[in-house]
Formats: structure tokens, C-alpha cells, sequence
């Protein structure tokens, strides 16, 4: 991804900061310090460390799924908003792409469930939930955002978990297109429901909405695309009455070409019809 940078590789897997991520540590640095100090400040930095450590664990725990499965995950990066984990493709089976979806929230699970554990469950929640409050317990902070990261993966929308767990519940009867369709409509329904409420209430729906809504379009108009393609021949949709300029030809004759057809390269051929090189409409 472009604008980010290699801070480690792990099993194969290069992670990756994206450099907006530095903006947010110097945000949050900056205005914990305004509040509360040198001390507050390494707090909030540290927290949010903390907690894109956790959804780092997430994305690994989608790229294990997929390698169980021989699909590589060449690498993960960390933006402001989450992480990505670059898996180079979902797999084709419903029961393979259900166990790569929900492998990530399981994480936060089993990462919720420890921190349980340790601290138990006589704690404010309240108080933990409410993240900017200096006074709550870490450990209780980071487990309920585990809990918030499962609750919001999983909410049944693309390009979230939760959509590609419906996609993959519905395709084992269905078939992947159809189930795409069903599961993208109910991902745009959703948007729609987020940016009404957040007319209302708490503007970051609206953003939310926003983002479901084109995750949902996009990957519905991707297995639509799939599904028409598929057994489609190479042969099938190559050109095959392809306009070329010979090297003697002068750049008035290449103009010509440009007008009359809608090609994109215009293969250079000499005396013996052997490629020379390719004029493109781009420069």
C-alpha cells in the first residue's frame, strides 16, 4: 500500500504502518498532554498501541485461516481506521471463506476471554467502556474494545466479517453470486439505517454508513463479475481486428487511427509484419 512503510515480517507476512497511523499517535500524544500531562500522554499512546496490537492479532488471524487453506497473505498494514490484511484471494469454497471471516474476531475472543480471567468480572464497566477516562483499568479498557472489535466485525455487512459470514452461511445453499446479492442488500439496508440514525445522534454513523454502503456495492459488483466470467475464454473476448501503423507511417496517419477507433495501443510493424514497439494513446 502506498504511503506505508515494513517495521517487521512475521511467518512471511510483512507488517505495515501506514503514515497517517503516525498522525494518530501524534494526536492522541498531543492531546492526552494537553489534559493531563507527559504522563497522560504515554498512556493514550500506549493504549493505542495496545489496542492496534490486538487488531494486528486480528488480521493474523485471518491470514493463518487462509494459509491453512494455500492462499498467502503477502502483508498487513495499520491505518488510523483498522487494519488490512492483504489476502490474495477469498477462497472459493463457503466453508473455507466462513473459517478465514471468522477466524479474526475470534481472536478478540480468546483475547477478551484472558484478560477476563486476569481481571474477572467484578469491574465498572461503565467506567471501562468510557476510554477516555484517565481513572478506568487498563486491562479492562483493552478487554472491552475486544468486545466492541467482535460486536462491530461481526455486524452481517460487507466489507466487515460479519458480511462474509452471511455470504458464506447463504452461498452453501445458494451459490456464491446469489448469496453476495442477498448479503450485499442487507449491508446497504444497514447503511442506510447507520446514516439515519446518525442524522440524529453520533455523526460518525454517517461515516460508517458511508463505508458499508460502498463495501457492500463493491464486492456485489465483483462476484457479479466473477460469475459472468467464469468459463469465459480468453479467446472469447480478445480483439481480433486490431488496427496497426507501420514504421513508415507519420504520426498525421497514427492521429487518424486514434479518431476512428477506440484502441488503446497500436502495435508498429515493418516491412515483414514483425512488432517493432507500441504507440499508446497515453504517454
Amino acid at each position: 500500500m502506498r504511503w506505508s512503510v515494513k517495521i517487521a515480517k512475521v511467518a512471511g507476512i510483512e507488517v505495515r504502518i501506514h503514515l497517517t497511523f503516525l498522525l494518530l499517535l501524534a494526536f492522541i500524544g498531543i492531546s492526552y498532554y494537553q489534559t493531563g500531562g507527559r504522563a497522560a500522554a504515554i498512556e493514550g499512546v500506549a493504549f493505542v498501541l495496545i489496542i492496534f496490537g490486538c487488531v494486528l492479532l486480528h488480521e493474523f488471524g485471518h491470514a493463518i485461516a487462509a494459509k491453512r487453506f494455500g492462499i498467502a497473505t503477502p502483508d498487513i498494514t495499520l491505518l488510523p481506521i483498522g487494519g488490512v490484511a492483504r489476502i490474495q484471494r477469498m477462497p472459493d469454497q463457503p466453508y473455507q471463506e466462513l473459517i478465514v471471516a471468522i477466524a479474526g474476531p475470534m481472536v478478540n475472543v480468546i483475547i477478551a476471554g484472558i484478560l477476563f480471567l486476569i481481571i474477572g468480572l467484578k469491574v465498572d464497566w461503565d467506567q471501562a467502556t468510557d476510554l477516555a477516562d484517565p481513572t478506568g483499568s487498563m486491562l479492562a479498557k483493552v478487554a472491552a474494545v475486544n468486545v466492541m472489535l467482535v460486536i462491530f466485525n461481526l455486524i452481517p455487512a460487507f466489507p466487515m466479517d460479519g458480511g462474509r459470514v452471511l455470504r458464506a452461511l447463504l452461498a452453501m445453499k445458494l451459490g456464491n453470486a446469489r448469496a453476495t446479492q442477498i448479503a450485499a442488500r442487507i449491508g446497504q439496508a444497514l447503511a442506510f439505517a447507520f446514516g439515519f440514525i446518525g442524522l440524529f445522534s453520533n455523526p460518525m454513523l454517517i461515516f460508517i454508513a458511508l463505508f458499508v454502503y460502498l463495501g457492500a456495492s463493491s464486492e456485489n459488483a465483483m462476484a457479479q463479475m466473477k460469475e459472468v466470467s467464469t468459463g469465459v475464454r480468453v479467446a472469447d473476448a480478445m480483439v481480433t481486428e486490431l488496427v496497426s501503423l507501420e514504421e513508415s507511417d507519420t504520426i498525421n496517419d497514427a492521429v487518424e487511427a486514434l479518431l476512428r477507433t477506440s484502441q488503446q495501443e497500436f502495435p508498429i510493424l515493418d516491412r515483414e509484419g514483425r512488432i517493432l514497439g507500441i504507440l499508446t494513446r497515453e504517454p
